[in-house]
């Protein structure tokens, strides 16, 4: 399988799990659906002819041919579609480069643009812009029957250029009009830290070339530091991305069995990516965070997590983005950008519109497993003024969280609710051993 092209990246995303670059096999077609397909071309061709002759303007015929190209993509999904020789070139430039954008991930969602998520600390993100928001119009323009690469055009634009777009948000009667700076969206897909002593927080925000070295790198650094007892995986607002990286990231914490399967209309469509076993595999107990802006590569990890149980998915169900795309380069220099195949977790599910649903459903603003209000700390010893300090008081759990990281959980319950579940399952493991050595 040749290296995958990532996910096209300027001004937004259009999401989309991509495995390839090759060329594919064909299906099987009868003589007669080639019949037919020629008759139809034949009616095509001639109605160009008589566009050509007797429109009140002379036609672009390369314009004229592309927007047919763009139509007949358009009919089939909202993932797949033509790339002209410069996008196609930008695709390719941007892999491994940075671009200008405001950093909104988005998809046609029941014919309307939609946001699945804004990228963490891009100016989609510092204006508000959330999961689910509908692009009613970019500029002036209205999106109705735009497509998402139509779209993307409008938003792309040097750094420092502005942008208005205007959005409907769920529950809201009146639109939302936003104008937004165009900024360098950075690629750094992997950000790690502790949340308490022994307990690592990672986030990673898409799929890229360098996630799964990028995450090693991490893992390692904070290993280093402290032994890690606890780990959770944030993969919120991730829209997916690369195929092989999700595989790659599932694998450091499986040792065996299958990851994800894929299923298409020809045989070399038809794969399935197992887990391997190796001396690097993270071997704590882990709690995934997902929610409706977990979209392909990151519903891949999700799923895979689930189904081999080895760990607790927690947050609300995923968007449900289970179709696989495949780059297509023409001899022109533009590209195809087609769906190939659905993908299937390790039980056999896909998730196409379904999305994964959590082990622990926890929605953003319920305030579930939350710290005791301000008001309440106040009644409780240690927060009384020259309270006399306790023999264990320094190496309590309460004592090891900093004020931020307090605050941050508090703000937080579906990342609160993942601490506690990680702090049960090491109480309950603790328990076992100790059962364990009794008998």
């Amino acid at each position: 399988m040749a290296a995958p092209f990532r996910l096209l990246r300027t001004s937004l995303i259009l999401f989309t799990l991509l495995i390839a670059a090759a060329p594919i096999a064909h299906a099987d077609i009868s003589q007669e659906q080639r019949e037919k397909t020629y008759r139809q071309l034949e009616v095509f061709s001639n109605i160009l002819s008589i566009l050509q002759e007797n429109y009140v303007e002379e036609i672009d015929t390369q314009q004229a041919v592309d927007g047919a190209i763009r139509g007949l993509l358009l009919t089939l999904d909202p993932h797949s579609s033509y790339l002209t020789p410069e996008e196609f070139q930008e695709l390719q430039e941007e892999t491994s480069g940075s671009f200008s954008g405001v950093g909104i991930e988005i998809t046609i969602k029941d014919g309307i643009l939609t946001v699945v998520s804004p990228i963490e600390g891009t100016p989609a993100d510092r204006a508000g812009i959330k999961a689910n928001d509908l692009i009613v119009e970019i500029e002036g323009k209205k999106t109705k029957d735009m497509t998402s690469d139509e779209a993307i055009k409008l938003l792309r634009g040097s750094r420092g250029s502005k942008v208005s777009i205007t959005i409907q948000r769920e529950g809201e009667n009146a639109l939302r009009p936003v104008t937004l700076t165009r900024d360098i969206i950075p690629l750094h897909s992997v950000k790690a830290s502790f949340l308490t002593p022994g307990f690592a927080y990672f986030r990673i925000t898409n799929f890229q070339n360098h996630t799964t070295r990028d995450f090693k790198q991490e893992l390692s650094s904070l290993e280093k530091k402290d032994p890690i007892r606890g780990l959770i995986l944030d993969l919120r607002n991730n829209p997916g991305g690369l195929l092989s990286q999700a595989v790659s990231i599932s694998d450091i914490f499986l040792k065996k069995g299958a990851i994800v399967s894929t299923r298409g209309r020809t045989e070399d469509q038809n794969m399935v990516f197992q887990a391997h076993s190796t001396n690097d595999d993270a071997s704590m107990p882990i709690v995934v965070l997902v929610n409706e802006g977990s979209a392909s590569a990151s519903e891949i990890v999700a799923g895979a997590i689930q189904d081999q149980k080895r760990g607790v998915v927690v947050g609300t169900r995923t968007f449900g983005k289970g179709s696989v795309q495949t780059i297509i380069p023409l001899p022109d220099g533009s590209g195809l950008r087609m769906t190939t195949a659905r993908y299937y977790t390790p039980n056999n599910r896909s998730i196409q519109a379904l999305g994964i649903a959590p082990d622990v459903e926890v929605p953003a603003g319920e305030e579930v497993g939350q710290e005791p209000p301000p008001d309440s700390e106040a009644r409780r010893e240690i927060n009384l003024d020259n309270h006399m300090q306790g023999q264990d008081e320094a190496a309590s759990p309460a004592s090891a969280i900093d004020p931020e990281t307090k605050e941050r959980l508090r703000n937080d319950p579906q990342l609160n609710t993942a601490l506690n579940i990680l702090r049960s399952l090491e109480v309950f493991s603790s328990y076992g051993r100790m059962q364990g050595s009794r008998q």
